[in-house]
This record gives structure tokens, C-alpha cells and sequence, in this order.
């Protein structure tokens, strides 16, 4: 059976340091498997409340080697929407903080760092053998439906990644992402794959907390979605001293084109490099990668397929486009792509209904050299007296914008999100005072009336704990 560590790893390499300064070896994780095996029992499901802590990675690596398929969930995550999920889906076990055992009936069977097994009585019910790992969708924080995804498809993911990344044992990948999303789960498990070493930490990256680690443990690579890019960007990264640290990459939403040709030009200029590359849970994490070499040329777009996967486009009838420049729904083939999903217990039982095959629901078109760019969201369009507008392209319009010009704000010191029905577009914006020149900009670029925009002003835009926006809440204030 296939593994998440190589073959060939040397027992006593560093496979992980925590921010209290703590080191971990591979054959230390060997050793919490086993331990943590002693408990288990393999024909049931566990409950992963996870943070980036050595508790929660010694859980997460003993459920996938041991073959407990586990739902990995935020560890923050309140009780009430955690119990809802328990009673739809019955788990046996609960691994979570210690802090966090009272809230929760059940009987705790062990400890280790810092982490509690919880076993539950529960029915006994068919679990599909092939299931390794169930997450949440984006935006699916209170719903109970979870992506099934296999062992295969954590591994064959893994080693494309490391493989286009050139990861080697020598890397030092630091947790800036949560360990329940998908991404952040890929950083963990391409670096581990390949004997390298996680800097585990549950800092964010806007405390000095998170760089004073990232310089101390000589970082190489840090990960991020957009809105990390965007904090970066204002706490003026390039000027930072981390000498080490020479890979960074992007997925978890589209970049503004403006601020992703940005972060190409600055780290190529001091001797790092920039990957822009796309994914879904549904496909494990990543499905392209956008080659660093023809970055500053393509830097609109998602890439090329990862290696072992396939991209094609298909029209509104289903057919294959073969023309380039010319938009379709974005369709991935590969081993990395899950089995289906789950909204009840019922369904942890069935078998593959995605075939390999995944329909993104991301409308994108591929260039002459076959370069992909997503151009929106199939979801993501309104009609506006009878005109097909994309909210995620207004959304980048703005993004690129300058407002304010005499006090020098610009549009990314702002904060924008577009929602919308049909006939009426809103921008929610984190500041007043700009209402007149966002409809104006957008009425001149969109040609449509200023009547066909609201602005609203909010106090915050609605993210989850990857900083993702949560178009779902942003839909319910139009209603």
C-alpha cells in the first residue's frame, strides 16, 4: 500500500518543527501512527477538528495511513455546527483539542499532544472502502455536503504537485494556509511525500509572530489565495529579509491580473519565484500550474495542466471546443479527481460518480499556445436588461481601479466584492465616499446605466479561514 512518506527516508530527518520550537522526525510520526492505531477501529469514520498543530498533523497522517476515513473540519468551528454534522454523518471517533472535549459526550479513549480520541456509540453503516478523506466545499461551512476523496487521489495530487514544484528533502514549506482546506492540506502532503520539512505554525501571516518563525526556520516556500497576496502586498513583502524563502505560490481564486504581474516581476527581480496555479476541492487541490518561465508573458492566466491531467472546454451543447479564444465550461480529467460527493450518511457508501471526470463550473477560454485563462464563474453571471454581465470580471475591474486619487488610496487599499441578481448589480466596499466613482467607472466600462449598480457599504467582507469570500452571505443581504 502506498504511503504518504518516501520509501528511502532516513528515520531521524526533520519532517516537522513547530513555532514553540519543537522538532518532529519522520519515524516520530511512524510512532504516533502506531499509537493512535492501537484505538481504531477501520470500519468506521472519524471527525478531524483540525489546526495547524502537531496534534492535529499526527491525526490526520495516522487516519490516512491506517485507513480511517476522516472529515477534516476547522477546529474553531462552532459546537453547534460541528454536533449537526455529527448527527448526519454518526462519526465513531472525534479527534480534537483537549479544550474541546467537554463540549461533546462520548468517552476519550487517549491523548496525545495535545489532542483527544473521543469514541462514540454509534449504528454500524457502509462506508465505501476506497473513501480516505472527506472535506468541505468553499462555502459549505454549516452544510453537510463533503467531497469523498481517496488515498489515490491524495497521493497521484501530491507527486504532480512536487513534480512541477521540484520539491526536494531540502524544502521548508511553512503552514500559512489552514490544514482542513484542501490547499493547505497539499502543501503538507506534497512536502511530506517528498521527505521535506512542514514549519507547522497557527500564526497568520498579518502577525510579526508568523515571520519572526518564517526567518528563524529558514522558510523556502509559503503558499497563499489572493486575499494573502493582498496582505502581503501591504506589509510590502519584497522589503522583508527572508533570503530563503524563494518559492511562492498562489491558488484558491483568481489574482487580479495587475497585482499577480506585480508579485511575478518583484520576485523574479530578487531571485524568487512566483507560481500561479488553480484547483478545486473536487479535484484533490490543484488541476494546473502556470510554468514560472512564461509567467511574465501569461500572467492572466491558470496555466497548463498539472502533470497527469488533461484540460478540455465544451460549448453550452456539450461539444468539444477545438478554437481558440473562444469561451466554455472548463472540464479536468485526471487521477486526482474525487469520487463524488456526500450530503448524508447514505452516501458515504457509493461508489465513483465523477469517472475521472470533473465539470468545474468555471467558464474559461485556452490561447494558441494552449494557455487556459478563467474567465468566470458559471454561476457567477446576472442579466442585466437582457445583457450577460460576469460579477467576477467587474470584481477585477475594480480590483485594478484607482479611486480617491488625491488622497492616494487605490483600489486595492479598498476592499470590493460583487454580488448580484438580474437587473441589478452590488458592490459591497469596505469605505464610504465612494459610491459616485465606482458607478461611474463601472457604467463607462460596462456601458450599461449607473442605474444597474448599487453600492452598499459593509463593514467587512465575508471571508472563510483560507480567505475566500463567502458570495453565499454577500447573496443573502440582496434578498
Amino acid at each position: 500500500m502506498r504511503t504518504l512518506f518516501p520509501d528511502d527516508i532516513q528515520s531521524s530527518s526533520i519532517a516537522v518543527i513547530s513555532d514553540d520550537k519543537r522538532q518532529y522526525s519522520y519515524q516520530d510520526l511512524r510512532n504516533f501512527t502506531s499509537y493512535l492505531g492501537q484505538f481504531l477501529n477501520k470500519e468506521a469514520l472519524v471527525f478531524c477538528l483540525c489546526s495547524n498543530t502537531i496534534g492535529s498533523l499526527a491525526g490526520y497522517i495516522a487516519f490516512l495511513e491506517i485507513g480511517i476515513p476522516a472529515v477534516m473540519l476547522d477546529s474553531s468551528k462552532d459546537a453547534t455546527i460541528v454536533k449537526n454534522l455529527i448527527d448526519i454523518y454518526q462519526p465513531r471517533y472525534i479527534w480534537l483539542p483537549v479544550e474541546r472535549i467537554s463540549e461533546f459526550g462520548g468517552h476519550a479513549v487517549t491523548t496525545l499532544l495535545e489532542y483527544a480520541l473521543i469514541e462514540r456509540l454509534t449504528d454500524e453503516y457502509a462506508i465505501n472502502p476506497e473513501v480516505a478523506l472527506l472535506l468541505t466545499t468553499s462555502g459549505s461551512t454549516g452544510s453537510p455536503k463533503l467531497v469523498k476523496l481517496t488515498k489515490n487521489n491524495l497521493l497521484s495530487n501530491a507527486e504532480s504537485i512536487a513534480k512541477y514544484l521540484n520539491i526536494t528533502e531540502q524544502e521548508r514549506a511553512i503552514t500559512s494556509l489552514p490544514m482542513h482546506y484542501s490547499f493547505g492540506l497539499s502543501v503538507i502532503n506534497s512536502h511530506l511525500l517528498k521527505g521535506a520539512t512542514i514549519l507547522l505554525t497557527d500564526k497568520a501571516v498579518i502577525q510579526k509572530e508568523f515571520w519572526s518563525f518564517a526567518k528563524e526556520a529558514e522558510a523556502t516556500s509559503l503558499s497563499g489565495v489572493p486575499y494573502t497576496y493582498e496582505m502581503l502586498r501591504r506589509l510590502r513583502f519584497f522589503n522583508m529579509e527572508l533570503p530563503k524563502l524563494t518559492t511562492l505560490t498562489q491558488a484558491g481564486g483568481k489574482l487580479n491580473a495587475t497585482l499577480a504581474k506585480e508579485f511575478i516581476d518583484k520576485s523574479r527581480a530578487c531571485g524568487k519565484r512566483f507560481i500561479i496555479m488553480y484547483g478545486q476541492t473536487e479535484a484533490t487541490a490543484r488541476m494546473s500550474y502556470l510554468p514560472e518561465a512564461v509567467s511574465a508573458e501569461k500572467y492572466a492566466s491558470i496555466g497548463i495542466a498539472i502533470p497527469g491531467g488533461r484540460f478540455s472546454l465544451i460549448d453550452t451543447n456539450g461539444e468539444v471546443i477545438t478554437e481558440a479564444e473562444t469561451d466554455g465550461e472548463l472540464i479536468y480529467e485526471g487521477p486526482n479527481v474525487s469520487l463524488g460527493y456526500a450530503e448524508s450518511i447514505t452516501d458515504l457508501a457509493t461508489g465513483d460518480t465523477n469517472h475521472g471526470v470533473l465539470h468545474t463550473g468555471d467558464i474559461a477560454r485556452r490561447d494558441a499556445d494552449g494557455f487556459y485563462y478563467i474567465t468566470g464563474r458559471m454561476k457567477r453571471f446576472v442579466k442585466i436588461w437582457g445583457n450577460r454581465c460576469n460579477l467576477d470580471a467587474l470584481e477585477d475591474l475594480l480590483k485594478s481601479a484607482k479611486f480617491d486619487s488625491t488622497s492616494g488610496s487605490q483600489g486595492l487599499s479598498l476592499e470590493f466584492a460583487v454580488a448580484g441578481v438580474d437587473d441589478l448589480i452590488t458592490v459591497f466596499v469596505t469605505k464610504e465616499g465612494f459610491e459616485s466613482d465606482i458607478k461611474s467607472f463601472l457604467s463607462e466600462k460596462t456601458g450599461l446605466n449607473t442605474r444597474a449598480f448599487s453600492i452598499r457599504k459593509i463593514n467587512e467582507i465575508p471571508k472563510n479561514s483560507s480567505g475566500k469570500v463567502q458570495y453565499a452571505e454577500l447573496q443573502k443581504l440582496l434578498n
